[in-house]
């Protein structure tokens, strides 16, 4: 392993120990600070300075998007204007890991004086930041990654992370659900495929429809022409099977001089995976992935054919 690599193993490892060096200091102040959010009836306002700001940045947007309001307020703005954000019912979560921050703890009186929460994040106890704040999270670190022990790394990941597990705790506190969650983001990719369903993607037109008593000689045409690696055996307007190119290649290996005198019901799956026209797309792939298939069939209540979902229309 060259030199670069190993000093990047080192700061991976010193962020992961630190990390991990958070569990043992969980105690009820976490569980403060979830109830505080949860009953919180304005917004979550994250602020610090710096690094700790940047981080304060992403921790409000990871509530916002999972069912809790929260905004960022840079303090060194807050005097000019920015202190306008907030209000009554609000809930200041403040951010700094010597937790005697100048910049923040000029405006701890005005928080005081709105008789707003506080929830503190730090990693001294005895900080004045902990001991103003409604609850203080204690994220201490033995050391920084950065190898002069001086820049912040290890204490902004243990932060960041604080700020992920207050997340995660409140959206299953919340009850906070996979369509919750697409509401907030309806135009990236996780929002299509939380919101998409079978039957904005399924192939409807032309579908590869053979019968049971063809010949697989004749049903390799067949799959080959419906462009989707499969055929759906239907007989009397009922569906019978699946058969698969991947099919096709076994039975040609296992019956060998009368494979072209075998039939389709010979190698048919029977029983093919279904799915309601409105599953969406993301509970599909991981259909697909648990059952290591690439294609289910769309039927209705009655199981009439509507349509083909394959892997390639999950791509959305």
């Amino acid at each position: 392993m060259s030199e670069i690599r190993k000093y990047a193993e080192r700061c991976l490892q010193d962020e992961a120990n630190a990390i991990l060096a958070l569990i043992p200091q969980l105690d009820e102040e976490f569980d403060k600070a979830v109830d505080l959010m949860l009953n919180c009836t304005g917004k979550v306002i994250v602020t610090g300075v710096g690094k700790s700001g940047n981080v304060g940045a992403k921790i409000a947007a990871t509530l916002s998007s999972t069912g809790t309001p929260a905004i960022f307020m840079n303090p060194l703005d807050a005097f000019h204007g920015d202190l306008g954000m907030v209000a009554d019912g609000d809930v200041v979560m403040m951010i700094s890991y010597s937790g005697q921050t100048d910049e923040l703890l000029r405006i701890l009186p005005y928080i005081q004086h709105r008789k707003l929460p506080i929830i503190g994040i730090s990693g001294n106890e005895d900080s004045l930041l902990a001991k103003y704040s409604t609850c203080h999270i204690k994220a201490w670190v033995e050391r920084e990654a950065c190898p002069l022990n001086l820049a912040p790394t290890s204490s902004t990941t243990a932060a960041l992370a604080i700020g992920d597990a207050l997340a995660c705790a409140l959206i299953e506190v919340r009850h906070f659900e996979a369509n919750d969650f697409a509401q907030f983001h309806p135009g990236g990719s996780i929002g299509r495929r939380l919101l998409t369903t079978a039957r904005d993607v399924m192939w409807k037109e032309d579908l590869p429809i053979i019968g049971p008593d063809m010949l697989l000689s004749d049903a390799i045409l067949h799959v080959s022409a419906g462009k989707l690696g499969l055929c759906v055996i239907m007989e009397n307007d009922k569906i019978q099977g699946i058969i698969t190119d991947g099919d096709i290649r076994r039975a040609m290996q296992n019956h060998r001089e009368r494979f072209f005198e075998a039939k389709v019901n010979e190698v048919m799956t029977k029983n093919p995976k279904c799915i309601q026209p409105d599953m969406v797309v993301s509970k599909i792939q991981h259909m697909m992935n648990y059952f290591k298939i690439h294609a289910v069939l769309v039927t209705d209540t009655e199981g009439k054919l509507l349509g083909i979902v394959d892997s390639f229309s999950c791509e959305v």
